[in-house]
């Protein structure tokens, strides 16, 4: 004879083993608020927002949430910062998707992630936010496709700390910066179309961050044309020193893999590999390895690139004999080295690759993506961590340690404030503008009282 279940345990286990037949959509129309529908979500629920102007922020630190916009008739849901607000969504839970959003006119970013595993950023159009538009950091496991972004101060796409990233189907152009990959490990950049940037594609090293590394990263497949636009970059921050013309940058990241790109009419030069000296005025960190080592370049298709570049790579046409300016330059330290190899080279106008090796492996088709299959265990924040990732993931992408970057180093932040923490936290919530030679920081007042003084402690009493 069988065993009966019964029916109040046969639920209970339906609910334990399958917590998403409990989720819900939650319908936010024009003048309603998108953070209220937030508050009020659980794991698992869909946030449906119809079409409409919204004004806010919104600020996401639950896990299992979806941000989905409704497309009717062509008419989108438009976030809408008015020039005033910082951020359109900020989020720090695991399992976050937000797609089919028109994000415009925010100060600082479009969508940032302050840690939080398994994130979908896709199909939203981005126009002028500001110093970032799409920007996660310390995540795991993320996918962002099929957005457009355009007007960024600094980077369109910008994968800050982060692993296991594909970043393929997006469209970037008239930004400083088209999709940069920073300090970041196993990442595919596939698919996009960067053009009209001053910079279409970078992958870089940044010193000072707390993680200090970049490596496996492939660069395939994408189109990078004609970025050649005036750099507009904050005055004094790291990408404002890139010069305009270039289509793809690799600083000082190693296991970089360039294969079947499309790179043409970036008038400067196709591709630079350099090591940290190409940003000059950066402090060196011992941390950060400034060399890029074992690039890999396999078969692209590049022409009429370096028709008009700028002056130091003039000089060093001079040194080569050559009347155009490079499809690849390979500048300094062992950006000229063997452990880098290069196939077909001759089909390329090329300085620096004289001592690259042939290349044994043809191609990465055995790669299909960098994401985690199963996805990342979710990251369980303390108290204690939650500071430490604030700081890291919000002041120091800003305040590096000892080397400026956007604002003031947090050398000197600790020498005006000393153990004035509470002059710090306040400052935080409500920044303004003391110095003439850096842009105005951006206010973090949705951080709770208690957790701008923790934060602003621990910058205080960091080491490095």
């Amino acid at each position: 004879m069988k065993k009966m279940i019964p029916l109040g345990l046969l639920w209970l286990g339906l609910i334990i083993a399958a917590p998403s037949l409990l989720a819900a959509d939650i319908s936010v129309k024009d003048g309603d608020s998108i953070q209220a529908a937030v508050n009020q979500a659980s794991t698992g629920d869909v946030i449906l927002v119809h079409p409409g102007t919204y004004k806010e922020s919104v600020y996401v630190d639950k896990d299992g949430i979806t941000i989905r916009g409704v497309v009717v008739e062509g008419e989108w849901p438009v976030m809408d910062g008015e020039g005033i607000l910082n951020d359109a969504i900020l989020y720090s839970g695991n399992d976050f998707t937000v797609e089919w959003l028109t994000i415009t006119r925010y100060k600082g970013n479009a969508v940032m992630g302050q840690a939080g595993n398994n994130f979908v950023i896709r199909y939203n159009k981005v126009i002028d936010t500001g110093v970032y538009g799409i920007f996660p950091q310390f995540g795991k496991n993320g996918l962002i496709e099929y957005n457009v972004l355009s007007g960024i101060e600094d980077a369109a796409i910008y994968v800050g700390m982060c692993d296991n990233i594909d970043v393929r189907h997006n469209e970037v152009f008239d930004n400083v910066a088209g999709i940069e990959i920073e300090n970041t490990r196993h990442a595919l950049v596939e698919n996009n179309y960067a053009h009209n940037n001053t910079a279409g594609l970078l992958v870089f090293i940044t010193p000072g961050l707390p993680i200090k590394t970049t490596y496996d990263v492939i660069l395939r497949n994408n189109f990078v044309v004609n970025n050649n636009t005036a750099n507009f970059g904050a005055p004094g921050s790291i990408v404002s020193k890139v010069p305009a013309g270039i289509g793809i940058v690799v600083m000082a990241a190693d296991d970089v893999i360039v294969e079947g790109n499309i790179i043409s009419g970036n008038k400067t030069a196709g591709i630079v590999i350099t090591d940290l000296a190409f940003i000059t005025d950066i402090s060196s960190d011992p941390d950060s390895e400034p060399n890029p080592d074992r690039m890999v370049f396999l078969d692209n298709l590049m022409f009429d690139n370096g028709a008009d570049p700028v002056a130091d790579v003039k000089a060093l046409m001079l040194t080569q004999f050559s009347r155009r300016g490079p499809d690849i330059l390979a500048n300094l330290g062992s950006a000229q080295e063997p452990d880098n190899c290069i196939i077909n080279r001759e089909r390329y106008t090329s300085f620096g690759v004289k001592k690259w090796s042939e290349c044994e492996r043809k191609d990465t088709a055995d790669i299909v993506s960098m994401m985690i299959p199963g996805g990342a265990p979710s990251e369980v924040v303390t108290t204690e961590g939650r500071t430490k990732l604030l700081y890291q993931g919000i002041c120091a992408g800003c305040h590096a340690y000892n080397m400026r970057l956007i604002g003031p180093p947090t050398l000197t932040v600790k020498a005006i404030y000393r153990d004035d923490i509470q002059a710090v936290a306040d400052y935080i919530a409500a920044p303004h503008k003391v110095r003439t030679d850096y842009p105005a920081m951006p206010p973090q007042g949705h951080l709770s009282p208690e957790l701008r003084r923790d934060v602003a402690e621990y910058m205080l009493n960091v080491t490095k």
